[in-house]
């Protein structure tokens, strides 16, 4: 891939597609002319935004949305004999787009977002730390921040409306919301992938502590595909092998950094303030950009 280029922010005109969503990171678009809820086809565009804590940050980090497609479909290739997705073509875009757009197809999304935790951190252990369990599973006690959970557990979360949060539930009250067959079988393709993962990304020294994946049945045959983005630092948490250890946060190679940065009294923000966040500073916005590449090359092989 090239260089860093200006961060492609706003959504672009496409010819022959119409623009349907903007996403916090993404744009939607379904061919011209074609109802959006009955297009077998859609194209998503990867935007170099990022966000946390449901606030879109400025400015954005250069090349993010490149970095996220390629890793997405890496991916997507490494786990196709595990469960069909949703990838039709990532070169057979608009040139303008070409590099963090990907053809796919169309899909309802299952209303539930499907997580899985090899480890405890982030919301899974302040689930624990108030219960002593995350998602409905029972965890055994003197458990501290970065514990290896094994087996994976599968711990999903509703799927919010934009400006709300999403709630973590457990596996039961999914059963509720969705069925027990569907549950079932949204819990055994997660901890599936996210077990092909954790060994592809234990080859490269990365620690894949946890991820968020999300399903949906294709409109054209109901097939259950995995959709969306998969396995990128923006969903998943990725910790370094050899600076891992037990009772702190390992230095991460994904979003997590700049969490850390808003939550710190550098920023002079704070997760309940009514005041927007503020701008990211340069050096953060280098070093998430640097988190981003080191992910992609040594997840893919493939330099940046």
């Amino acid at each position: 891939m090239s260089t860093t280029i200006a961060p492609l922010i706003e959504a672009p005109q496409l010819e022959g597609w119409d623009h349907i969503v903007s996403g916090k990171v993404r744009e939607l678009y379904v061919p011209a002319g074609v109802e959006p809820s009955a297009a077998e086809e859609v194209l998503v565009v990867a935007t170099d935004r990022i966000s946390a804590y449901d606030h879109s940050l400025q400015p954005g980090i250069p090349d993010k949305g490149r970095l996220l497609t390629g890793i997405s479909l890496f991916w997507f290739e490494q786990l196709a004999d595990i469960v069909p997705h949703h990838v039709i073509s990532g070169t057979d875009v608009p040139e303008s787009v070409a590099g963090r757009a990907v053809r796919c197809r169309g899909l309802e999304m299952v209303a539930l977002e499907c997580i899985a935790r090899g480890h405890l951190t982030g919301s899974g252990l302040a689930d624990y730390r108030a219960g002593g369990s995350v998602g409905g599973h029972v965890l055994p006690s003197g458990l501290v921040e970065a514990s290896r959970l094994e087996p994976a557990i599968f711990t999903p979360s509703t799927k919010a409306e934009a400006g709300e949060h999403d709630e973590n539930i457990t596996v039961a009250q999914a059963r509720e919301l969705l069925g027990e067959e569907l549950t079932d079988q949204l819990e055994r393709l997660t901890l599936a992938v996210f077990e092909r993962a954790r060994r592809i990304a234990d080859e490269q020294g990365i620690i894949l502590a946890d991820t968020k994946l999300e399903f949906g049945h294709s409109r054209v045959d109901g097939t259950l595909m995995l959709g969306d983005e998969v396995l990128t630092p923006d969903s998943s948490r990725f910790w370094s092998v050899d600076s891992y250890t037990t009772g702190r946060t390992p230095p991460s190679l994904d979003k997590q950094f700049v969490r850390d940065w808003l939550t710190s009294p550098a920023s002079g923000w704070s997760k309940g303030s009514a005041l927007a966040p503020p701008e990211l500073p340069a050096e953060v916005v280098a070093q998430t950009r640097s988190r981003y590449v080191e992910a992609y090359e040594r997840l893919t092989g493939q330099s940046f």
